[in-house]
């Protein structure tokens, strides 16, 4: 029996991505996931500025999805960040993840859970890991600088 175009694309519907379940991309997704935490951040700095972020270089507090969320300090350095990453894109892509220029967002959505893509951007802009750029683009920083 033959399957007629129309079938064939229908039944790639449901055809699930292996590599989203190789293990540092896995491991990824439950970074990501765990990389906030509930409510908005309790810092010293938080406490003594009522909350007011205005000031910082990086955020520390969230709401996805209307949900208050902070960043766990502990575990989402820039070289935490990436170090998942990396592993996550070369595990999904079978290639090293490019380290100069503009990280594609869409690339690594690839590799992301649905339910977590709202927490990719805020965590590498968090982290220092990138730079949002005027046209909405990230530029990937090293040591505080431009890579």
């Amino acid at each position: 029996m033959t399957l007629s175009a129309e079938a064939k694309m229908t039944g790639d519907l449901f055809e699930v991505d292996k590599r989203l379940s190789l293990k540092p991309v896995v491991d990824f997704n439950t970074y990501l996931s765990n990389a906030f935490g509930d409510g908005r951040c309790a810092c010293a700095r938080c406490k003594d500025s009522a909350n007011d972020e205005s000031a910082y270089a990086f955020a520390h507090s969230f709401e996805f999805n209307g949900i208050p969320l902070h960043r766990r300090f502990a575990v989402t350095t820039a070289a935490d960040v990436l170090g998942g990453l990396k592993k996550a894109w070369l595990s999904y892509n079978k290639e090293e993840m490019p380290m100069t220029g503009s990280l594609d967002l869409e690339a690594v959505k690839a590799f992301v859970e649905p339910s977590l893509h709202v927490r990719v951007k805020p965590l590498l802009l968090a982290s220092g890991l990138v730079k949002e750029q005027a046209d909405g683009g990230l530029q990937l920083m090293a040591d505080g600088d431009f890579v």
